[in-house]
């Protein structure tokens, strides 16, 4: 297995866009577009590492061939599994079952993208690193460790008919893969460290990467509590680096909106005071697309040249004592907001082809079956109608825990800031469940500067709504997409 340092930006298919890419012919990328995207972000944007989405839509086991024989000039000088990366991100068969069997031919498919890059005079693996969603404990890594040695590698010395597979089909490389989990949930955030713990113990690695979700967090429990999750994790992911011999190096899936990280290239700033611990921060397609290239490039750049230091110290016991009272007000919130949430979202553009892996919020007991849709559709529904979904929840907390939460949050009154521009008071009286009164109450401990025009498209699309005549909708939420510059 090759020996590098994991990249600092990681590109991904996450369909937070508002504008299709200029290789696209369609608004919906799918298929040899996403080929033609991650040379694009290779050559052209200066990201070296491609996440390929192996769960949740048709997958394309020839990737690497592809890559290899249309960019034949690039690959020569920028050796895929070297200079550049493609991280395959494959669905976890404990929770969706249907797709388990998908794991096993992508695994299957790591020897054989090896074969087709050592026939071009490379004998450098193309793909050897995978990562596991909704990973929650050690055991589910362990097994496709042990599949990939025994089974996909292991087979090499099993005898068929006169000969043994290695003898009739050559050998199987890499012989090891790298393991990345993704963790998304509460438990599995505030466990991570014993996660990974269990599972490098007793192995030689150099460095261990982990994934923590930012999108799947905000929208169970609250963006700020998304936000306390997980720099709980990373203080727990860096004591664990200090009592081991392996470096943990963390990636944090962070998109354009507030609610989902507020990492775009004009703020990149923003994420990195806020992770100074995190390796690898996942640019996602509004990040590439929805600004000019040059803009794109100078934000890649600017986290590139900027060091991994220590993560801020927080207190435990306070952040956990917040996220208990602001997810429970979140989630009553979300509740009443429910209806008007699941009109909208089922009028949000597509961006890529693709079904979405199953989400958390539909485990949480606390939602009482009320069913959601995955974060970008739930972001656009709200921030269309004017209706920041980072407020939400804030109203539990007074002035005394608002300043506790501006020592642990660092670019919290940033993020405020940036998500206040997209509210729409005229709409906050006709929202169900008396949501208005706390949210006009919590608007008081921010200097909030709304948007009138922004104020104006959002009113528009609430009207559609409780029109009951949804004609147009779509149209209506697009304007103000295009205002804020992201999708979802």
């Amino acid at each position: 297995m090759a020996s590098r340092k994991a990249p600092r930006c990681m590109s991904t298919q996450h369909p937070d866009n508002v504008s299709s890419p200029f290789f696209s012919d369609s608004e919906v990328l799918a298929g040899e577009t996403e080929i033609k995207e991650t040379y694009y972000v290779y050559s052209h944007l200066g990201i070296t590492e491609q996440m390929w989405d192996c769960e949740g839509k048709e997958v394309d086991n020839h990737v690497v061939e592809k890559l290899l024989s249309r960019y034949p000039k690039f690959f020569s000088e920028n050796k895929l599994g070297k200079d550049v990366f493609l991280t395959i991100r494959v669905p976890n068969p404990n929770v969706e079952r249907a797709q388990g069997k998908i794991l096993l031919e992508t695994l299957e498919s790591i020897p054989r993208n090896f074969d087709i890059a050592a026939a071009s005079g490379d004998r450098i693996a193309p793909i050897w690193e995978v990562i596991l969603p909704m990973c929650t404990t050690s055991a589910e890594l362990e097994r496709i460790w042990d599949y990939y040695m025994k089974v996909v590698v292991g087979k090499k010395d099993t005898k068929v008919g006169d000969i043994d597979v290695k003898g009739w089909l050559g050998d199987f490389a890499p012989e090891e893969i790298s393991l990345i989990p993704l963790v998304e949930n509460r438990e599995s955030l505030a466990s991570a460290d014993s996660i990974v713990e269990g599972y490098i113990t007793g192995k030689k690695f150099e460095y261990q990467r982990v994934f923590l979700a930012r999108s799947d967090p905000a929208l169970n429990y609250g963006a700020l509590s998304a936000v306390l999750l997980n720099k709980m994790c990373l203080q727990r992911l860096h004591a664990l680096e200090e009592r081991s011999s392996v470096e943990i190096l963390p990636i944090i899936g962070v998109g354009s909106a507030p609610f989902r990280g507020n990492l775009k290239p004009t703020n990149v700033q923003n994420c990195l005071k806020e992770y100074p611990s995190v390796q690898t921060f996942t640019l996602q397609s509004s990040y590439k697309y929805d600004y000019p290239e040059s803009v794109v490039r100078k934000g890649t750049e600017e986290i590139e040249e900027t060091r991994r230091r220590s993560p801020l110290q927080i207190d435990e016991a306070a952040a956990n004592a917040i996220v208990d009272k602001a997810s429970e007000q979140y989630q009553k919130e979300v509740s009443a907001l429910s209806q008007v949430i699941a009109i909208l979202s089922r009028h949000n553009p597509s961006r890529r082809a693709r079904k979405l892996h199953i989400g958390l919020f539909g485990y949480s007991r606390s939602m009482k079956g009320i069913s959601l849709p995955r974060a970008i559709p739930f972001c656009s529904a709200l921030y269309s109608i004017g209706v920041p979904p980072e407020l939400l929840g804030l109203s539990a907390l007074g002035a005394k825990e608002l300043d506790s939460v501006r020592n642990m949050d660092v670019a919290f009154d940033e993020d405020m800031a940036d998500s206040t521009k997209y509210l729409c008071r005229a709409n906050l009286a006709r929202l169900p469940g008396g949501i208005a009164e706390g949210l006009e109450r919590l608007l008081g401990n921010f200097d909030s500067r709304t948007d009138p025009q922004y104020e104006e498209a959002a009113k528009e699309v609430m009207d559609v709504v409780l029109s009951g005549n949804n004609h147009g909708l779509t149209d209506a939420m697009m304007k103000t997409a295009w205002m804020r510059n992201f999708l979802g």
